[in-house]
């Protein structure tokens, strides 16, 4: 069993192949309670913690970006912050399990020494039993977003990055290993072998959440983005498999549209067609839920058929 790269992939192309489908799938908005008049988005899909199901969720006011991370508990119906819970200053959370730990990481924004007056960002790491014990731990490369783990069947770690700028362009992937979490470094993550036929250089890409397949691939939640010729952003959930064997992807395929949502606010018009892959529940009876952040603005979840079953069928 080998996969067989595509090459270079188009979003136009992956919209037509999505559309003629014909998919007739829903997604429903999620409800949030207790933050006052912020918004909620960009959230993790739910896990385990302190035996009850969370999502870690960006939470910020509509006409800013000065955001919060926070973990929420769903009672009748609304998900609401968890009492005792840390909050940190972060954008667009994510988590693994790694090595019998919970790792949560997200954004951190910071004024760009370089460029006064501009911003910068890093990939912050915690790792803990639990969200309340969580510890600061690694920092990725100034300037990177987007960079995942995935305990591996050996007990190695596979690292996702996605390096921008003279590497990468708008953004590309990246695969490295290393062997515990204390290996996490920055120089290890500018370490990663890169996909550079994946995405045209008009368009960029990153990785969301990585699966482990029982047959050894990695079944990766991403993205694919692009700018329109008015620079309004369009992103689409997508999804591919990575043999970490044999440093090879397949085909990517788009799995939601935002049509496939209720109708909703935007934070900027410029931002109305983002969807944000927030995390995937495969649910075992050929069927998953999709998280998604929604128009930079809200947050919702989609039944579909489970993306990764062909894959491990392989």
């Amino acid at each position: 069993m080998r996969l067989v790269s595509p090459g270079v992939q188009r979003c136009s192309d992956l919209l037509d192949e999505y559309r003629r489908k014909g998919r007739n799938q829903r997604g429903e908005r999620l409800r949030f309670g207790g933050v006052g008049n912020r918004d909620v988005y960009n959230i993790t899909a739910p896990f385990t913690d302190r035996g009850e199901p969370v999502i870690a969720g960006r939470v910020e006011r509509r006409d800013s970006e000065d955001s919060e991370v926070m973990f929420f508990r769903e009672q009748g119906g609304v998900w609401h912050p968890r009492r005792g819970d840390p909050v940190f200053p972060l954008q667009d959370p994510f988590f693994s399990r790694i090595h019998g730990e919970l790792v949560v990481g997200g954004v951190e924004t910071f004024p760009d020494p370089a460029k006064p007056g501009m911003v910068n960002w890093r990939t912050r790491f915690y790792r803990g039993r639990d969200v309340r014990t969580l510890e600061p731990f690694a920092s990725g490369p100034d300037g990177m977003k987007d960079i995942r783990l995935v305990e591996l069947s050996d007990g190695r770690i596979g690292v996702f990055t996605r390096p921008q700028g003279e590497v990468g362009g708008r953004g590309i992937i990246g695969y490295t290993e290393i062997g515990s979490l204390d290996e996490l470094t920055a120089d290890a993550i500018l370490s990663a072998k890169l996909l550079t036929e994946q995405f045209h250089p008009d368009e960029w890409g990153g990785v969301n959440e990585a699966h482990l397949l029982a047959n050894g691939l990695i079944g990766v939640l991403g993205h694919i983005a692009h700018y329109d010729a008015q620079m309004n952003k369009h992103y689409y959930p997508m999804v591919f498999a990575y043999d970490p064997r044999t440093h090879t992807a397949s085909a990517m395929e788009i799995i939601a549209v935002r049509e496939d949502f209720p109708p909703g606010p935007a934070k900027h018009p410029r931002l109305a067609n983002v969807l944000f892959s927030g995390g995937l529940v495969r649910k075992g009876n050929g069927l998953a839920e999709l998280y998604v952040g929604v128009s930079d603005a809200e947050a919702h979840r989609i039944v579909l058929p489970d993306p990764f079953s062909k894959f491990e069928a392989l």
